[in-house]
């Protein structure tokens, strides 16, 4: 019997080192890859879920594919804000030559894939890359009309033949009419219960993000203009597929995993925190110096730690001027963050400052000049698109804005990619159809429940998001959420800044333990899980900092809906929970105002019946 044992064992590892050398595969088993034609597929639990047909560039013959394992990945990271505070990063990671001139690295982990190219012998501009994802007719998937600030929806369709909607109407389309043009990420369900997200990560300086663009049932990865000459090497960003349950893609950290480290000596300065915010309520607020007033003594009384002040600071009214607002601020114990126009992208007939950021010299001063007046952030807003040299340009903004110990919130910009663990001092970005809109259509109205629900399975997996959430009263058009679905979302959308858009009556209105609410409310966080949902109809996720969880859950549908709630993951006999819940749309059900209920045993909940668009969020130590 031991003598079989022993056998038994050897030949185990002979079948492993066996797959170690000849076919790529993920440390646990789940995920392989196999050559096809001209490209490779992607397998998870032996079923194919991507297939890649086509890969490498235009004018470069590519070569068989050869797997030449190069070495394990197996380190851990910390991130100062995001999902999870601890990231394990594991991979195999093989090479391929395509070609003389250029060779496939790629990664493989126990959530998903990356693969980037890396090119020798350049001389002038890049050659057009080829790749291409295989996504058949009949597939579920969720994608954005691509838009230079990423700011759409994520419709669930069953084909490729979408045409465009609303504000996207004028986007690349088919001479039939369909949009041609899609943003990162796009969530994909090859198979039931099986997803797949598609992204990029790690864009650096001489490097343009990309986008996808239909050509029959391929999505060929199209990277944005890039106008620099290259003489060598060069390689390009990382090509992402996060793959598996939706608990492995709510959980991952592939997209920070594949990026380059932080890259500054001193993060102490960096303190993520919840954020009163003018604009919304108060288009034009930010030039009235009494209304600021008003948000930096909201922030006083809720316990929050800071206050936007956002456009047209710069045209202040009644004689003060921006440095009186922040001097109030920080006088009161608040830190304010300002706002600037890029000057990149809309800029006839946009708010202002302008043109304070482009030039290196206008930026330094403009940043030392913050950082001595006692400003402790900046939001930048109006890019242009994802072109190598806005890319540049945002690189160049984190890194100056470091050197003055700026926190940076990027509106009106593409999604992230991997900055936040690379620059830690990018706390959030919009990049989302956010609650913003509620000040610009009509349709939002309608549209937000259901859309509120597909975001933490689309945009929110891969970064930070500034949705501006949780608003209980009505700016330019209304909403029809219930107050607990609104409150819900501070927990459901991970942003390190996390932006308090209402009017400070409409939050001084709650009863005491709301606004107790805000005060205690984490931005980042030490775990994040998956509890249950599904796109664009409901999703409950819990997140934990510390000792406590927060577990919050919305409702998308106009029906009442029962959520499943299943929290056996949280361990210990004793929690002590507080619920806020929908009574019915416009009143707050809680478990007390003061006092924790206190459960014994296993009692927390297993179901929580929600009211049409409604929520809740649970707080258990």
């Amino acid at each position: 019997m031991i003598k079989k044992s022993i056998l038994s064992v050897c030949a185990m590892c002979l079948a492993v080192v066996s797959t170690w050398a000849q076919q790529p595969v993920s440390p646990n088993g789940k995920l392989t890859v196999a050559n096809s034609a001209a490209g490779i597929t992607v397998n998870y639990q032996q079923k194919q879920v991507l297939n890649i047909p086509v890969l490498g560039y235009e004018g470069i013959k590519n070569s068989r594919l050869k797997w030449k394992p190069t070495h394990k990945i197996a380190a851990n990271y910390e991130m100062l804000a995001g999902k999870k505070s601890i990231c394990t990063n594991e991979a195999n990671e093989y090479v391929a030559k395509l070609n003389g001139r250029l060779q496939l690295v790629l990664r493989l982990y126990n959530d998903g894939a990356a693969f980037r190219y890396e090119l020798s012998g350049l001389n002038g501009k890049l050659p057009k890359e080829q790749t291409a994802y295989m996504i058949p007719e009949g597939t579920k998937r969720w994608m954005l009309q691509w838009t230079d600030s990423y700011e759409g929806f994520y419709p669930m369709s069953t084909t490729g033949k979408i045409k465009p909607i609303g504000r996207m109407a004028g986007m690349v389309k088919s001479p039939e009419g369909y949009n041609l043009r899609w943003g990162f990420p796009t969530l994909v369900e090859p198979q039931d219960g099986v997803f797949m997200l598609l992204t990029e990560a790690n864009i650096e300086r001489n490097q343009a993000a990309a986008c996808l663009y239909t050509d029959g049932d391929l999505l060929r990865v199209t990277p944005d203009v890039n106008e620099i000459s290259f003489k060598g090497k060069w390689h390009s960003p990382w090509r992402v597929a996060i793959i598996g349950s939706m608990q492995d893609l709510i959980q991952s950290t592939l997209v920070t995993d594949v990026s380059e480290p932080c890259k500054l000596q001193d993060t102490n300065w960096i303190k993520p925190g919840v954020v009163s915010w003018i604009y919304w309520a108060y288009n034009h607020g930010s030039n009235d110096y009494n209304i600021i007033r008003k948000y930096v003594d909201m922030a006083v009384t809720l316990k929050l730690p800071y206050v936007l002040i956002d456009a047209e600071w710069d045209e202040m009214q009644d004689g003060k001027t921006i440095e009186d607002a922040v001097a109030y601020a920080n006088q009161k114990g608040i830190k304010p963050m300002i706002w600037y126009n890029s000057s990149v992208g809309w800029i006839d007939g946009a708010p202002t400052p302008k043109f304070r950021l482009n030039k290196p010299e206008d930026r330094e001063k403009e940043f030392a000049w913050c950082e001595k007046i006692g400003v402790a952030g900046v939001k930048i807003d109006f890019f242009s698109g994802d072109c190598q040299r806005d890319m540049t340009y945002c690189i160049d903004l984190l890194e100056c804005a470091a050197k003055h110990h700026l926190l940076v919130n990027f509106h009106g910009a593409t999604v992230p990619r991997g900055w936040q663990r690379t620059y830690p001092n990018l706390l959030s970005t919009e990049g989302v159809y956010g609650a913003e809109w509620y000040n610009n259509v009509a349709t939002f109205t309608k549209a937000a429940a259901s859309h509120n629900t597909t975001l933490p399975f689309t945009r929110n997996i891969i970064g930070p998001m500034d949705y501006t959430p949780c608003t209980f009263s009505d700016s330019q058009h209304p909403h029809i959420t219930s107050d607990a679905h609104e409150l819900a979302l501070t927990v459901l959308y991970e942003s390190a800044l996390q932006h308090l858009a209402d009017k400070p009556e409409s939050y001084l209105a709650q009863p005491q333990a709301v606004q107790d609410f805000f005060g205690q409310l984490p931005t980042t966080w030490d775990e994040t899980r998956y509890v249950s949902g599904y796109p664009g109809e409901s999703v409950v996720l819990a997140r934990r900092s510390g000792n406590t969880w927060y577990v919050a859950g919305i409702n998308g549908t106009d029906s009442q809906k029962t959520l499943d709630v299943d929290l056996s993951f949280i361990t210990g006999s004793n929690h002590c929970v507080k619920t806020f819940a929908d009574a019915d749309p416009s009143q707050w059900q809680l478990t007390g105002n003061k006092d924790w209920l206190i459960t014994t045993g296993n009692q927390l909940p297993r179901h929580i019946t929600t009211q049409p668009r409604g929520g809740f969020v649970l707080v258990i130590k």
